[in-house]
């Protein structure tokens, strides 16, 4: 899985939210695909870990019943960030207090493509089928944009805005909740 997290740190790395949490260019492009590693182990352990049979395109997810190890997870991201893990804290503490209790939701967390690939809907497709699940089960679906791009592919699979931003302190970035209920 290592590629994987070297192409979600590429796609991440001008990303604002990544910006914000590791201001400096070399050590972001070095911690971020520790970064991604925890996301996918965590996403993995749940079978959310989806792939375009090339690997050119991933998308993390995680069920209804997830419940992570919250300690766990926080001590992995403490190994893999270093001295910025209290501003990733910040961005969880947010994203927990705006994050829906219910009903029961998947919750898509990153999506990236290579470079070369982009607007090509590979994306659109892994994201497809994640819904396509969950409208068999009868499950809504649950992300958090944070970048226009990831808003318009969003609001293109039927998501809608899901209140106000969640803006990051220090005139941070918005991530934008979104929600599709399943159909």
């Amino acid at each position: 899985m290592a590629h994987l997290g070297e192409l979600l740190a590429a796609a991440f790395q001008q990303d604002a939210l990544t910006r914000w949490m590791i201001p400096d260019d070399r050590r972001r492009a070095e911690l971020l695909p520790g970064f991604f590693r925890v996301f996918l182990d965590l996403s993995g352990a749940h079978d959310g870990v989806v792939t375009t049979p090339d690997g050119d395109a991933v998308m993390l997810h995680l069920p209804p019943d997830a419940r992570p190890d919250e300690a766990a997870l926080e001590a992995a991201l403490d190994a893999a960030l270093g001295p910025y893990a209290p501003a990733m804290r910040t961005i969880a503490a947010l994203q927990a207090a705006r994050h829906p209790a219910g009903p029961p939701h998947y919750t898509v967390s990153f999506g990236a493509v290579r470079a070369g690939r982009r607007q090509s809907g590979v994306m659109s497709g892994l994201l497809a089928g994640l819904l396509d699940r969950a409208d068999r089960e009868g499950v809504a679906t649950y992300s958090e944009a944070s970048s226009p791009g990831g808003e318009a592919a969003l609001l293109r699979a039927g998501f809608a805005r899901l209140g106000p931003d969640i803006v990051l302190p220090d005139d941070g970035p918005a991530l934008r909740p979104m929600w599709r209920d399943p159909r």
